[in-house]
């Protein structure tokens, strides 16, 4: 191996690296200032991540036809009735946690860019079928089997953003992610309220929602193709010439748009060791304490995140609105899904990240229990797009946060493992949501929800390690 790297051929060499020492992926890659094409990759895994947020966020909006269609019922008999909308949320939530759990850890195997490509075409066949189903139970099965290729996906997605990334960036590029795939919310509730009335071609408009959900398989390989393997995962499985090659060509599309020799890299001490990771590594005396804080958080954070957004058209139903007015209501809510990121994204990596996610979970605590109180048209819009934009910005924090706190050999099925909590969370919270409507009204969901994001803010903010601004490998020790 080289014990230093030039810049490339006809260019002057950078100083040498400490003697005996490989200039490694991590140290080439942090040292690197903004660029197009870095942020040309971010934005094709973000057209990927569009077609998940599309379909968690259908959900909430294709409601309503499901019970004017009779298929489901907005509050259950029984506490887990299959009967009830919330089977249909628990259903996808279900199969995101056996995704999460179970298969996520194939990223860390095979590479994020095969199982990234793979998930988004399960996802897609599996969602196209259930389309075409006509009972509750139907639909739920094959709404649980596409919700594993989104588990996995979204895995993938956070690890391969965050290893692709300097470390002085990594919040901007997760909320410049978020950014991108949250305008799939607005798009959904836009084509929900034009479709969802109307019979077309023989079909329901719901049906047409969920096909167009599908349609990712069309644009997955054109994704594919101009996406690389991860470097760091590329050197994590001794791959080395390969992760030398990538970083050859990333550094030279690096270069050619700013002109100048790039800055000397910085060793991390630890950080080229080469090693293969297992799942039993979260719970070692370095990872423990994460690996618990993590669980905590992603058992709680889904009641305020998704306890709103897969409900909030059933809540207003509940509050007296009618049908075309609360799809009307949700898209003006909708249209404040890419807010919070955009907005995050100048601050992400200037505030320490564990405070973002804390202090949004307490505004979604507040601004849920004034939405609760709200009568008016104005109010209820206001104080919705208030949550939108708090659950928002804890997401793309969050996601940022998780991905940082363990190393590249077990990333994916580290975080997969503590994601998974939030997804068998929300298969659970779903009924509770069904449980406190019925017997509590809006107010009694919201006190639950405002409960559980305080339970966030006195966790992540009292037991939180720090991150922003600190390489991965770093942060890994």
């Amino acid at each position: 191996m080289r014990s230093h790297r030039t810049e490339g051929p006809g260019l002057h060499p950078k100083p040498p690296f400490p003697p005996g020492k490989r200039v490694t992926v991590a140290a080439r890659l942090d040292r690197l200032p903004k660029s197009r094409y870095v942020r040309k990759l971010i934005l094709l895994l973000s057209l990927g991540a569009c077609f998940e947020f599309y379909d968690l966020f259908f959900s909430a909006y294709i409601a309503p036809a499901f019970y004017t269609s009779g298929i489901f019922t907005p509050t259950t008999k029984g506490f887990l009735g299959i009967d009830g909308f919330a089977s249909f949320v628990a259903a996808l939530f279900a199969g995101l946690f056996v995704g999460t759990l179970f298969f996520s850890p194939a990223s860390d195997r095979f590479g994020r860019r095969a199982i990234f490509s793979f998930s988004l075409l399960w996802y897609s066949a599996c969602t196209l079928v259930m389309a075409f189903q006509s009972t509750a139970a139907a639909i739920n099965l094959w709404r649980f089997l596409a919700g594993i290729g989104l588990g996995v996906e979204m895995i993938t997605i956070g690890a391969y953003v965050s290893e692709l990334v300097p470390k002085e960036r990594r919040g901007e590029a997760f909320a410049f992610n978020q950014f991108l795939s949250f305008l799939a919310v607005p798009f959904a509730a836009l084509v929900s309220a034009v479709l969802v009335p109307l019979h077309l071609a023989g079909l329901d408009g719901w049906r047409w929602v969920v096909i167009i959900g599908a349609s990712g398989a069309v644009f997955v390989w054109f994704i594919r193709r101009a996406i690389p393997e991860s470097p760091r995962w590329l050197e994590q499985h001794g791959r080395i010439e390969e992760a030398d090659r990538l970083m050859d060509e990333i550094e030279a599309r690096v270069r050619s748009e700013h002109g100048a020799i790039l800055a000397e890299p910085r060793l991390v001490e630890g950080e080229s060791q080469a090693a293969q990771g297992s799942l039993a590594e979260i719970w070692s005396k370095t990872y423990r304490a994460r690996t618990l804080l993590l669980i905590a958080f992603h058992i709680l954070q889904p009641i305020g995140y998704y306890g709103f957004a897969s409900w909030v058209p059933t809540l207003l139903l509940a509050q007296g609105i009618t049908v075309t007015r609360s799809l009307q209501y949700t898209f003006v809510m909708a249209l404040a899904s890419p807010m919070g990121p955009l907005i995050g994204k100048t601050f992400a990596d200037v505030f320490e990240r564990k405070w973002q996610i804390a202090w949004s979970a307490l505004s979604i605590a507040a601004c849920g229990l004034l939405f609760a109180r709200q009568r008016t048209a104005l109010g209820v819009v206001l104080f919705g797009v208030l949550i939108t934009l708090s659950s928002n910005w804890m997401s793309f924090s969050y996601h940022t946060y998780q991905s940082e706190l363990y190393p590249t050999r077990i990333r994916a099925r580290a975080v997969g493992f503590v994601y998974s909590w939030s997804r068998l969370s929300t298969v659970f919270t779903s009924f509770m949501i069904a449980f406190f409507l019925r017997n509590y009204g809006t107010s009694g969901v919201f006190i639950f929800i405002a409960s559980s994001m305080l339970l966030v803010f006195l966790l992540v903010g009292g037991l939180g390690p720090r991150t922003t601004g600190r390489r991965l490998e770093e942060i890994a020790r």
